[in-house]
């Protein structure tokens, strides 16, 4: 990766011309630059930011030069200081949520979302087991389940990061690296399994991940931070007690831009009750991305990381 520079148009019909303030960092930029989701090359980066209107093209009424937005599904590019971006790609921020929340939580903010109201509606009562617990979506996890009335128990890699899990609302926290974490688990709850299983790490997990889920539980793998999870028979399912099986993603979930927009509202809705809360790791240079995507892969960062042109 490296920093270019290039002249940036008028923004077309259609289009804003943004001043970005805060770029937002995930998972899925390390997952493109390695080429597990591979993108025609060569290619900008980055899924989320937010920024102040700087111009507007033809035809674009619904925003203002001044007015504060995000996005985090406007096509690759998000790491830019200044950028042309499809104005139906665009959420206004309110004036509860500050650009630094909204950048920090946007993106992950809206995987939770679809993942606790879409995927699996979850209720008061029921039991929720999150992984990588202390990391950006875990963390919100943990606090919105735990707001929706729900006995959340989350997992990380170290007893720093169960400390981490149980401030953002884990109620038990459990060390995945143990071999004999689903037993600690299952000791912690008094055998009782989870009936839903958000599952983002993958390979290390997934098969275990099988052995938390209640009879007729869902297990949702939304992510392969140790790589992607194994395949199965579809039988596995049935013997571990006629489980749901589920491998969605955030973009279709927000492709529509009224829904999008929908979504969005309830996430900053939950921000400014303070059910949902931005917990920002690090704060980086745009000029020093390359390190940000170190750290990542080394699994060296907790909670969000921000990025500032």
């Amino acid at each position: 990766m490296k920093i270019v520079s290039a002249e940036l148009p008028e923004p077309a019909a259609g289009e804003v011309q943004l001043r970005q303030t805060a770029l937002g960092f995930n998972f899925i930029d390390v997952y493109q630059r390695k080429g597990v989701y591979p993108l025609p090359l060569p290619t900008g980066l980055g899924h989320e930011a937010t920024g102040v209107v700087e111009a507007v093209g033809p035809g674009v009424d619904q925003f203002k030069p001044g007015d504060r937005v995000a996005y985090m599904n406007a096509g690759l590019g998000a790491y830019a200081d200044y950028r042309n971006v499809a104005a139906d790609r665009l959420v206004s921020i309110p004036a509860e949520v500050s650009d630094e929340q909204a950048a920090a939580l946007l993106f992950k903010g809206i995987t939770a979302q679809y993942l606790l109201k879409k995927t699996h509606a979850v209720k008061a009562g029921e039991i929720v087991l999150i992984h990588a617990a202390a990391g950006g979506v875990g963390q919100i996890l943990c606090q919105w389940a735990k707001g929706l009335g729900a006995f959340v128990i989350g997992t990380a890699s170290s007893p720093e990061k169960c400390a981490i899990a149980k401030e953002a609302g884990a109620d038990i926290a459990i060390n995945y690296s143990k071999e004999d974490w689903p037993k600690a688990l299952l000791e912690a709850t008094g055998g009782k399994k989870a009936n839903v299983v958000y599952d983002s790490v993958g390979k290390d997990t997934f098969l275990k991940s099988l052995d938390c889920a209640a009879q007729f539980g869902l297990v949702v793998v939304y992510g392969a931070a140790s790589g992607p999870a194994p395949a199965i028979e579809p039988e596995l399912l049935n013997k571990k007690g006629c489980l749901f099986l589920t491998r969605p993603s955030v973009f279709p979930h927000n492709a529509d831009p009224a829904v999008f927009r929908e979504n969005a509202a309830d996430l900053f809705d939950a921000i400014a009750s303070g059910i949902v809360k931005s917990s920002i790791g690090a704060k980086y240079k745009l000029d020093d991305i390359v390190e940000v995507h170190k750290a990542a892969e080394s699994r060296a960062t907790q909670g969000a990381t921000l990025i500032i042109p």
